[in-house]
């Protein structure tokens, strides 16, 4: 099963205000294992960056000036994605900015949901831990993922962290040293596999004058116990 984590930041909080995607993120797992894909890009998104928004992702107007449009890379991301399961944290939000991009092009590029099938890991999470706090950071604190790394909100860094989390919810299967510090598509990755003993332990029982002394041992405590000890019933 192939499955792509996802993640987006954008100028603003709400969709129906006209606010744009600024950039997209992906990180790929195939039989829930990490393969080292992934696909990032910025987006110029032909307006300003709320404050907020601003304030939470680092990244500048300035900065996305000379980055592509949606429509320059859309063909690459949904090549990426397509036929794959996404998984995102708060689904409907990232969706719905997607959707409106694919909108905006006018030529029946149709919906995401009409290429891949979406799990939201927020809505796994509010059913696992009610009454919880269940952002992503709360659930690497939970989850003993490392999030040190995280001093602000990123597209690719929230993916990668999203895989552990996700990985660790369902299974308690976590990735480790996922290496996206590097601008290379290929990278090594180490996945935690359970132990598997090829033989039975070898049983040591204990030797006549191992018996001895334990015995010697249960008669003191009887003794200090006025009675037949726990231990001697035991």
């Amino acid at each position: 099963m192939r499955q792509i984590v996802l993640d987006t930041e954008t100028t603003g909080l709400e969709v129906r205000q006209g606010h744009r995607l600024v950039e997209i993120a992906c990180v790929e797992m195939v039989e829930r294992r990490l393969t080292g894909r992934h696909y990032q890009t910025y987006l110029n998104p032909d307006r300003a960056i709320d404050e907020g928004a601003r304030l939470v992702t680092g990244i500048e107007d300035e900065f996305l000036l000379d980055k592509p449009r949606f429509p320059e890379v859309v063909e690459e991301f949904l090549a990426f994605i397509d036929g794959a399961e996404l998984i995102i944290h708060n689904a409907s939000f990232d969706i719905g900015f997607l959707d409106a991009e694919l909108a905006r092009l006018g030529n029946g590029a149709g919906r995401i949901g009409d290429r891949c099938t979406v799990l939201d890991t927020l809505a796994m999470a509010r059913e696992r831990y009610p009454g919880q706090r269940n952002s992503l950071d709360a659930l690497c604190k939970r989850l003993g993922v490392d999030n040190s790394r995280r001093d602000l909100h990123g597209g690719l860094i929230d993916a990668q962290l999203l895989a552990d989390v996700y990985l660790a919810m369902t299974s308690g299967q976590v990735a480790f040293d996922l290496g996206f510090e590097g601008a290379a598509e290929q990278h090594d990755v180490m996945v935690v596999a359970p132990v598997v003993l090829h033989a039975r332990p070898r049983v040591l029982h204990a030797s006549p004058e191992e018996l001895v002394l334990h015995e010697q041992r249960l008669d003191a405590l009887d003794k200090s116990a006025g009675g037949v000890s726990v231990w001697r019933g035991a």
